[in-house]
């Protein structure tokens, strides 16, 4: 099944250290959202849970890369839709043929997790903003196999954009793999700093949960075959992410300044 003749050819080391790292970028979501559920688990659970979570995570991409042949079948239209003239522009496929859109396998997987995210994230704002001073109240809410149940169910989703993507980068079915596995492990060695810095900071897990219906919103949009580029959804979180961190610094450094006027 795994041929690594590849050892001896330089663009497929290439191709590993490329898709490596672009695994890694389409797995920060993947992180964002195993941090924010594991933060719900009691403390002495929360490491083992991100662990299991990233460890399903591998599991789940494998389990999917080796039925490759199975995710390109997904792209097979099952029925159609009819779509408005005034929804034409941003469905170019809907325009082509004239107001039909075709749902596929892919799509419906993309409908229901974007539905799922933004359910799940609404619903953790809620609790947030409800239930602020009764953590004990939280932690109990959600046992250790719920949290495993949704994060396998979100994985499944969050996968298919990098397995489609090793497969269309790649030529060796070892060399996915191999990418795959390394880039699991590089997001298990940050989960622990990322989940306890998000812990830490409620307006950073505000801002998390924010995100996450950014992209659940996305991955509604993708399953209705209207492409929002990635580089903008990053670019948006990168810079919002960086405005927060300059509100964390200045707000670190007022209770110094006001020691300092004493």
């Amino acid at each position: 099944m795994f041929d690594f003749s590849w050892f001896s050819d330089p663009n497929a080391w290439a191709a590993l250290a490329t898709l490596t790292m672009l695994e890694i970028v389409l797995g920060i979501d993947n992180i964002v959202f195993i941090s924010i559920l594991v933060d719900r688990l009691p403390p002495e659970k929360r490491r083992i849970g991100r662990i299991i979570g990233l460890g399903l995570a591998m599991i789940t991409r494998l389990a999917l890369l080796a039925a490759i042949k199975w995710m390109m079948g997904l792209k097979t239209v099952l029925f159609t839709i009819p779509v408005a003239p005034a929804f034409w522009k941003m469905m170019p496929e809907a325009a082509q043929n004239d107001g039909i859109l075709g749902i596929t396998g892919k799509g419906i997987i993309l409908l229901v997790g974007g539905f799922f995210l933004i359910w799940k994230s609404t619903k953790e704002i809620h609790h947030k903003l409800e239930d602020a001073g009764h953590s004990s109240v939280t932690a109990k809410a959600s046992s250790f196999a719920a949290i495993l149940v949704q994060i396998a169910l979100i994985d499944i989703i969050f996968s298919l954009d990098s397995v489609i993507t090793a497969a269309g980068m790649a030529d060796h079915l070892s060399v996915m793999a191999l990418a795959i596995v390394i880039s699991v492990a590089v997001m298990m060695i940050a989960a622990g700093p990322i989940s306890d810095f998000v812990s830490r900071h409620p307006s950073v897990k505000m801002l998390a949960l924010s995100f996450l219906i950014l992209i659940g919103t996305a991955l509604i949009a993708e399953g209705l075959h209207f492409e929002i580029p990635k580089g903008y959804i990053y670019f948006a979180m990168a810079f919002s992410l960086g405005v927060e961190l300059l509100n964390l610094r200045v707000r670190s450094k007022k209770p110094a300044q006001a020691g300092d006027d004493i």
